[in-house]
């Protein structure tokens, strides 16, 4: 048998002996199957990329573009895809051959009782090396190989963070806006029966200097004012609060909330509506894809502590001078050569093997969980948005009939003070309650326009895998 038959079979046989000492390690956490979760068949429809647009506020079109632009969390998630992509870097070139050049050239008394002969031994001279090396794991077990897919993976969950920080970024804009518009809307209502009270008020004095009314009658038309005054105070500092906020999603400073105008949103704006969930709702959420990335990486780490109990073969190559006395580094006798393959196979290391292979198993487990819990997060909140919108909708088309019907009572009451058949006092409640109808109105209709927008984050915000993985 030849030298290079005998290093091959020595090889394949300790290679053997330590696939057999590979310790047993299973996961314990299995992910959830998409067919056990009662979802529809039917297809989730179909969510716009810029689906916000459909609000048709060119305000918001900027704020969001803005958000996005310069916004610090989405920034912390591009520099981790960069950290992901140097690491990936890094593994690849583990994987291939790899060069180096080292000089080296010292002042030392050479010893004279060991290898050094006469005339240099115990002497002091100049010994120096000069040598161009070569490399190479040749990685036959393939743990390099599935470093790099779990780096890989790494890349794309980072990606796919982006992808989902940018529509958890936008989505909050969105709603953030909508509540600035909410603010503006009990403004108008404040501002409204701000003036409808003050003409009362007005009323009520002209019938107290004429003997027809009392002071009873003016502290009740002035309460109501005060209420109505309060209700404008609230609303305007909602505005404000809500501006600010807006701002801090754009990563702006506080001169940022004076370059945002009045709101003109369309809150009825079509949006993709679905009564059930639908079947392939996790196909379309980009932390649901980073999260089954995350899975990949964490099970080819695990591959690789598996496979750190092979044998690892290296060849290994020199060429250069190594010489005593300076002068001697350059001459033809100083050369050097050398090549063969080096194997390392671990045989005891005190259990850190052992505990590196459970430790990756339970990183797989860890990261089956939080796709899991993802997944039982993603089709919750779509359940949750279907149920609220409809149950939204059933209550504003109620509300708008207690509207209707308070303003009815409110425009009879006012008919009756000015014919003197009743006095302003006893149709406070009523007024107090309209107020309150028409606030409770314009609640109920931001907050239907909100369900809306978490139901398209829920459905995946027009997220393309492809598009971001590609």
């Amino acid at each position: 048998m030849t030298a290079r038959n005998r290093i091959f079979a020595t090889t394949l046989l300790t290679g053997m002996l330590a696939g057999c000492a590979v310790p047993a390690s299973e996961t314990v956490v299995a992910p959830i199957a998409p067919s056990t979760l009662g979802l529809s068949a039917e297809p989730a429809p179909v969510v716009a990329a810029d689906w916000w647009r459909g609000f048709g506020d060119p305000q918001l079109d900027r704020l969001v573009h803005d958000a996005v632009a310069g916004n610090p969390t989405l920034d912390a998630a591009l520099a981790r895809v960069t950290q992901a992509q140097a690491v990936l870097s890094t593994n690849r070139a583990d994987n291939g051959p790899e060069a180096t050049f080292d000089a080296q050239e010292q002042y030392a008394r050479l010893s004279g009782r060991y290898t050094i002969p006469p005339p240099y031994a115990g002497t002091t001279q100049f010994v120096g090396t000069v040598a161009a090396n070569l490399s190479w794991n040749l990685d036959l077990f393939g743990r390099q190989k599935a470093a790099i897919a779990g780096a890989r993976a790494s890349v794309r969950a980072a990606a796919l963070d982006v992808a989902a920080a940018r529509l958890a970024l936008s989505g909050a804009v969105v709603q953030t806006y909508i509540d600035l518009e909410r603010a503006e809307a009990q403004a108008a209502i404040a501002q409204r029966t701000i003036a409808t009270r003050q003409n009362t008020l007005r009323l009520v004095n002209v019938r107290i200097r004429n003997k027809l009314g009392s002071k009873l009658d003016a502290q009740a038309a002035t309460t109501l004012l005060a209420q109505a005054q309060q209700a404008l105070l609230r609303a305007q500092a909602a505005q404000v609060l809500a501006k600010n906020a807006l701002a801090a999603l754009a990563g702006r400073g506080v001169d940022y909330p004076a370059t945002i105008g009045a709101t003109a949103l369309k809150l009825d704006a079509v949006l993709p509506l679905l009564k059930t969930v639908p079947a392939d709702l996790l196909a379309r959420r980009a932390d649901i894809a980073a999260a089954q990335a995350r899975i990949d990486a964490a099970a080819a780490g695990r591959q690789v502590a598996r496979r750190a109990f092979y044998p690892n073969l290296n060849l290994a190559a020199m060429a250069g001078f190594q010489a005593v006395g300076l002068g001697n580094l350059v001459s033809f006798g100083a050369g050097t050569v050398g090549a063969g393959p080096a194997i390392h196979l671990p045989i005891f290391d005190n259990g850190r093997l052992k505990a590196g292979l459970a430790g990756a198993t339970a990183a797989l487990d860890l990261a089956t969980a939080d796709y899991n819990d993802r997944v039982i997060g993603a089709v919750r909140e779509a359940a949750d948005a279907v149920a609220r919108i409809g149950a939204l909708e059933a209550d504003r088309a109620r509300q708008r009939e207690v509207v209707r019907g308070y303003a009815e009572t409110g425009r009879l009451n006012a008919i009756r003070v000015s014919s003197g058949l009743d006095n302003r006092l006893d149709l406070v409640d009523n007024d107090v309650r309209l107020l309150a109808a028409e606030q409770a109105d314009a609640d109920l209709a931001a907050n239907s326009a909100q369900q809306r927008v978490q139901l398209a984050l829920a459905l995946g915000g027009g997220f393309d895998f492809q598009e971001v993985t590609r």
